[in-house]
């Protein structure tokens, strides 16, 4: 509900941090005074200060076992200073990392994340896959894994799997020979792994189409952005037409980024055209023909 000044109506209300009043803009009558002020007591004029001053932690982060709330031992026996530790306190330092490692790893649950989490790292770095992405896939694993889902099933079939849901969600699909040659997993299982998180999660596997393979195919290829852009619109015209249909989304993906490059003659793109997990070059250089006879008259 709108504040209203109680000597004029107006709805202008003005708030002064420094004097902690809330006043009318028209009239100036004082509405409240001596008002809380909720944030930090000190102040900053740039970020390196308020980095400095904060006394408050970063984001958490799932993709970590600790979600980046933990308390670290150095392990090379030094102060916050840099000094040595003096050596009657050094065995008591080397009790303490040794309790905090293992109390780490007390629950079946922790020792399963300690192996999945480093993995999920490893397969979502080969595969150039966001942090926000990585992020997804590493809390719904946490679910997975709380709700005993994981147990029974290899690890890196489960983390191959997570992957595969949260990239179709977030319209950034990996397909399952990728994961298969990064995960060391066959397909088979891991379809079979994710078929049961989303049967156990209740969640609706979306559907994909060509435009969300068109970003991870211009990345391989070096495409510039405005090949990039020139791509979706000459998948988005083909799927206008009724091109598109039947076919396999990943080649027409790759068609429309290799014709891209050459409309826009953009020289950093590697054009040779090859095979592609999920397709091949003769199914690309097919499609290419098609979209030179029938896409780009409509496009100019």
């Amino acid at each position: 509900m709108t504040k209203k000044c109680k000597s004029c109506g107006n709805t202008n209300i003005v708030t002064d941090h420094s004097k902690g009043e809330r006043y009318c803009g028209k009239c100036g009558l004082v509405l409240e005074e001596n008002m809380f002020d909720f944030g930090p007591e000190w102040r900053a004029f740039d970020m390196e200060q308020a980095d400095k001053r904060s006394r408050t932690g970063g984001l958490l982060k799932y993709a970590k076992l600790t979600q980046g709330l933990t308390t670290e031992i150095n392990k090379y026996d030094t102060d916050i200073k840099g000094r040595a530790i003096p050596a009657e306190r050094k065995a008591k330092f080397y009790r303490l990392r040794k309790w905090q490692k293992r109390s780490r790893m007390a629950t079946s649950l922790q020792r399963n994340l300690s192996v999945a989490l480093p993995e999920l790292d490893r397969m979502c770095s080969y595969l150039n896959i966001a942090e926000q992405t990585k992020e997804a896939c590493a809390r719904l694993y946490r679910k997975c894994a709380r709700e005993g889902i994981v147990r029974g099933r290899s690890i890196e079939g489960m983390v191959a799997a997570v992957i595969y849901l949260i990239s179709r969600e977030h319209r950034s699909p990996v397909i399952l020979n990728e994961l298969e040659a990064v995960s060391g997993v066959s397909k088979k299982e891991i379809s079979k792994s994710y078929k049961k998180i989303a049967h156990q999660m209740e969640l609706k596997i979306p559907q994909t189409s060509a435009v969300d393979y068109v970003p991870r195919i211009a990345s391989k290829l070096n495409a510039s952005g405005e090949a990039t852009a020139k791509a979706i619109k000459i998948v988005k015209t083909a799927s206008e037409m009724g091109i598109t249909t039947g076919r396999v989304p990943i080649s027409i993906a790759a068609a429309a980024v290799y014709l891209a490059g050459e409309l826009s003659n953009d020289e950093g793109m590697k054009k040779t055209v090859k095979d592609f997990y999920g397709t091949s070059k003769n199914s690309i250089k097919e499609r290419m023909d098609e979209f030179r006879e029938k896409v780009i008259k409509d496009l100019d």
